[in-house]
């Protein structure tokens, strides 16, 4: 399961809190930052050692002698009339009374909880701290703690071979070529290799070459990007990185109604004693309540919380903004990402013409190189790293029960595995209630299997009935009394629970997505996500080569970067129609399997009844036995399909000419997932919606290629339906874990064994050459986790009213795939290469239009393939089942049969099938009233089904906001806090520049520029009190532009502004 709300648990364990930091809110700045000569105090609270407001007074006085200094820290005379002024401006810069009352008390983020009575608990909102003290190689317990600040710097682990010789610059990337392949040891080869690195070298990065001595043929160079290397590319790709220390913000808690309505009455003293004795109750279950959860929730010894930091993007003119001294300001998964940037970019060639000689996947592919990634920061066996401590602690099967340690998964396999593993935590999570009703639903109908009249009907009828042959020549009656079996067990999935458990299942669904959505802006928040436009991607550099030649450019609006544009006519439309023509030549492919399966079963049903013997369990039930086989055989040919639709998807793909890797990996999504769903489901829809509706009567068949049509059993299909479900559901999820473990170790193995060679020469205690052993993750390797869990949400939603215990075959099958899921990564697989995202991407949009879906399908399920309508109205216009086996049967004259059986013992005159037929005149049949009254019953269950779960739906949709009010309030007091920041810092170093110009020029010679420096620094305070007015967009134009000093940030303003006659209130 998930972390629980791991963005609502905060992130701020006490003992590493080395000091209390001051008050945002006070319009001074942090220590030690000095403005003016004048150091910014704070007030700390001896008894609680929280921050307190300074008094108007106070803040007033420190703020006037500010103004009034010079840069050395001497006063200059003013005259009464600035004086005043000067107060009245600070009175309108102060804004303390907007955030006081918000600031009383504590934010509670604790959602179990939820009010201003339970536990309340500080965020530690600063900046300046490193991402995660040094701790103790030891926890209580004497076991080591990994290094969590610094994976791969070396700290505890002194680990040789996660740096370069030296022994101090960190191997960030590797790069392998084998000498023993043919394509890697010819003139080309050398001279792509050369060009290649030596234009990583130009770009800044460090090269270290390894020997192949003892390593098996086996060449690596090792690559280390460098302090200006990483300024660089921070810039570019606008990375969000920490700030300094800024600020402690205390949160507080949105008022409860109901426990301040308690906290009231609580003041009577005739409720006194009720109050108290429910206290003592609620702080016993409370106990008990926390020693559970405690079994539950993730370690805090070895996963110590981890602390909200503030970022910004990085930029080297605002690098005073950040805690660049700190040695894990650039992660190891940074560092890794700016490496991999610049390796898909850079040219093996020296041939201007080639446009598409670039990027390390290209020379991989030419087998130039054999692989390119980043280490893993120790052995598993490594106590002390970062690996071995989620290999033990997080993909032990063992710690099913327990949450997952997200951040750290984050930090070590980046946000897009992180947000994978949150997403089937929360939607594991969100499966046990679903799982708990649908148990319910069939131990229910199991407990009342026998009392069913319908069924009892079947089984203990005295005078049998005889049926109409099945099919033609070779079949004969038979009796209604052999489907005993069959009517029982199609009542455990279709009686009157059906129709709860999948009115409920569509509220589930529902419920799910917008929570999801609420915990998904959480997670965002907590990992820095917010704001991130998909815009700001850098292009694909396949998109930039396939348009080399290209003239025609388009301004991107949110980078200002002149990009070029797809022809639509020459390039854009024919990719599209191409793309179109082969999915739906794959749909075709898959529906036309589909057919051949349903041919399948129609010849295997006639050779049952052939060969029937009453005593042989398969001849006796073809039905059953012939939907068995027949869902094998579909599930076959849908392995068979997954590679082809994989391979096909990814060209088309390709050819589409997308920009970025999103939009690249959400069109690849987007088909694949369109392919697989007709895979799977074609066969599952033909059985709930086609088979058996259009078969005609005896006498008059509707015939497919000369052949009848399959029928259903007199029960209907849903029988048929719920074996086709399970067969292919759970047979699809076992075959998919048992190919996702094993196909990692094959291919591991095979990697030792092509490469290296025997057993006993692979061991080797170096990290790079353990890490080439393993397999390459690939810009793929989440989707086939995606597409399986995505799939799976598709059998558990849209046929649920078919098969009750969907959700709990998800449930236990999605507890081990999280666990294998992440031993595979940790033991398999190369480190990937952190991505960024916000979000899950397409997927969701995938997600919401299969519950959208459900709810039409499962109103059919119920409607036209349960027999729910027709017992329902039955039972409404008799007050009984009695006789409503008789009542769905209809009687037809054996001597007008087309294809009489040519052997029959059988002398009756008439024989039954299911229908609801009445004889008339002239050998004629037509439809009874029953069957337009039930008709008409049916189409009004599903109008009225649809809209009042469509109602419910959007009101569940309304209620739930995406965001919660305390994450809101979070996020407009974090940004308030970084403008302050950036005003604070920014006028500092303005006002100390001004400073040091004024004490420097002390001869009289320079007495003329030194009053005009002071005459530009009134300007520039007049101005700054414009800039510090802003808010918004106006702000972040003016505050993170590219301007070195306050007045080119003022000129700036002023100039792209409307003129105000006095700015409004404003905040230091």
């Amino acid at each position: 399961m998930s972390d629980g709300d791991p963005s609502l648990e905060e992130d701020v364990p006490k003992p590493l809190l080395e000091r209390p930091e001051e008050n945002v809110f006070t319009p001074k700045i942090s220590t030690p930052i000095y403005a003016g000569g004048v150091k910014l105090h704070h007030k700390r609270s001896d008894a609680t050692e929280t921050e307190s407001f300074l008094t108007d007074a106070q803040r007033n006085e420190l703020a006037f002698q500010q103004l009034f200094e010079d840069g050395a820290g001497d006063f200059h005379s003013q005259t009464e009339k600035e004086t005043q002024e000067k107060m009245a401006d600070l009175q309108a810069m102060s804004v303390l009374s907007t955030y006081q009352d918000n600031l009383s008390q504590d934010m509670n983020t604790d959602r179990d909880n939820g009010s201003e009575a339970s536990t309340r608990v500080e965020e530690e909102c600063g900046c300046g701290e490193p991402a995660q003290p040094r701790l103790d190689p030891s926890n209580n317990n004497g076991k080591p703690v990994a290094n969590h600040c610094s994976i791969v710097m070396g700290g505890i682990l002194n680990n040789p071979s996660l740096s370069f010789n030296d022994g101090v610059r960190t191997v960030d990337f590797v790069l392998v070529w084998e000498a023993g392949k043919e394509n890697a040891t010819t003139p080309e080869a050398f001279q792509q290799r050369k060009v290649f690195e030596e234009n990583l070298e130009k770009e800044g990065l460090q090269l270290e070459r390894e020997a192949p001595e003892n390593l098996h043929g086996l060449h690596f160079v090792k690559i280390h990007a460098p302090l200006s290397v990483l300024k660089d590319y921070s810039e570019i790709l606008k990375l969000r990185m920490p700030m300094k220390d800024c600020s402690k913000i205390r949160k507080s808690g949105r008022t409860n109604a109901i426990l301040n309505a308690a906290m009231y009455m609580s003041k009577f003293s005739a409720l006194r004693d009720v109050h108290e004795k429910t206290n003592t109750l609620l702080d016993r279950i409370q106990a008990c309540w926390d020693r559970f959860m405690s079994k539950i929730r993730v370690d805090h010894k070895m996963f110590p919380e981890r602390k909200h930091r503030l970022t910004a993007i990085y930029s080297k003119d605002k690098e005073y903004l950040f805690d660049t001294a700190s040695d894990c300001f650039w992660t190891p998964s940074v560092r890794s990402r700016i490496v991999q940037f610049i390796l898909d970019r850079k040219r093996f060639s020296e041939r201007q013409n080639d446009d598409f000689a670039f990027g390390i996947a290209r020379l991989i592919s030419y087998n130039t190189y054999s692989a390119a990634y980043p280490l893993h920061d120790g052995d598993l066996k490594t106590p002390g790293s970062m690996r071995h401590l989620l290999y033990t602690e997080w993909a032990s099967v063992s710690k099913c029960i327990k949450y997952q340690p997200l951040d750290y998964v984050k930090d070590y396999f980046g946000v897009k595995i992180g947000l994978y593993f949150a997403w089937l935590g929360f939607y594991t999570h969100m499966l046990i209630p679903a799982s708990i009703v649908g148990l319910i639903c069939v131990i229910y109908s199991a407990a009342t299997v026998y009392s069913n009249k319908p069924s009892e009907d079947i089984c203990n009828y005295a005078s049998n009935i005889k049926m109409c042959p099945l099919c033609d020549y070779f079949c004969e009656y038979w009796d209604l009394r052999d489907t005993c079996l069959q009517s029982r067990i199609t009542y455990l999935f279709d009686n009157s629970t059906t129709v709860f458990f999948a009115i409920f299942m569509s509220f589930w669904a529902a419920c799910f997505l917008e929570m999801w959505k609420r915990y998904s802006a959480e997670m965002t928040h907590r990992w820095d996500l917010t704001g991130f436009d998909v815009y700001e991607e850098h292009p694909r550099p396949q998109y930039l080569a396939r348009l080399a030649h290209v003239k025609r450019t388009q301004l991107n609006v949110v980078t200002g970067v002149r990009e070029p544009t797809v022809p639509y006519w020459r390039m854009r439309l024919p990719a599209t129609l191409m793309s179109f023509s082969v999915v739906a030549l794959l749909v075709l492919l898959a529906l036309a399997t589909v057919l051949g399966v349903v041919l399948y079963r129609m010849s295997l049903l006639g050779a049952s009844i052939l060969r029937r013997n009453d005593k042989d369990l398969i001849t006796s039930n073809p039905i059953m036995f012939t939907t068995a086989t027949a869902a094998c055989i579909n599930l076959v040919f849908i392995c068979i399909f997954n590679y082809v639709y994989q391979y096909l998807a990814e060209w088309l793909t390709e050819k589409e000419l997308l920009r970025t890797q999103t939009e690249f990996d959400d069109s690849l999504t987007l088909k694949i997932y369109l392919l697989q769903f007709v895979n799977y489901y074609a066969s599952i829809f033909y059985i709930a919606f086609f088979k058996g509706k259009f078969i005609g009567r005896p006498g008059d068949y509707v015939r497919l290629f000369g052949h009848r049509q399959e029928e259903c059993a007199p029960g209907g299909c849903l029988l048929e339906l719920s074996i086709q479900l399970a067969i292919i559901m759970v047979g699809k999820q076992f075959i998919n874990t048992v190919v996702e473990m094993l196909l990692p170790y094959l291919l591991k193995w095979w990697n030792i064994i092509r490469t290296i060679g025997r057993k006993n020469r692979i061991k080797s205690p170096i990290q790079w050459v353990k890490d080439f052993k393993l397999v390459d993750f690939g810009n793929m390797g989440l989707f086939p986790e995606y597409l399986e869990m995505v799939l799976q949400y598709g059998f558990v939603t849209i046929f649920v009213a078919a098969f009750p215990l969907a959700p709990l075959f998800a449930l236990i099958n999605n507890i081990l795939e999280m666990r294998l899921d992440a031993k595979k990564f940790l033991t398999c697989y190369r480190r990937p290469v952190p991505q960024r995202v916000t979000d899950i991407g397409v997927w969701y949009r995938i997600l919401d239009s299969i519950g959208k879906l459900s709810v039409i399908t499962n109103g059919f399920i119920i409607a036209f393939t349960s027999e729910f309508i027709p017992r329902l109205v039955y039972q409404y216009s008799t007050g009984s089942l009695d006789q409503y086996v008789n009542h769905t049967l209809a009687d037809f004259n054996v001597t007008v049969l087309e294809h009489p059986p040519h052997e029959s013992k059988y002398n009756q005159s008439m024989c039954s099938y299911p229908g609801y037929w009445y004889y008339k005149e002239g050998d004629d049949y037509e439809h009874s009233n029953w069957y337009w009254h039930i008709i008409g019953a049916r189409l009004a269950f599903v109008v009225v089904f649809e809209n009042v779960v469509a109602l419910v739906m959007i009101i569940v949709k309304w209620a739930i906001p995406d965001m919660s009010g305390e994450l809101r309030d979070r996020i407009r007091r974090e940004a308030y806090v970084i403008n302050s920041f950036i005003l604070d810092e920014t006028r500092a170093r303005t006002l100390a520049e001004r400073g040091n110009s004024r004490t420097d020029a002390r001869s009289d010679a320079r007495s003329d520029a030194r009053s005009d420096a002071r005459a530009q620094g009134e300007k520039s305070d007049s101005d700054w009190n414009h800039i510090a007015s802003l808010s918004g967009s106006d702000f972040d134009l003016a505050a993170h532009g590219d301007h070195q000093n306050i007045a080119d940030i003022a000129k700036h303003v002023v100039t792209n502004s409307p003129k105000q006659e006095r700015p409004g209130p404003a905040h230091v």
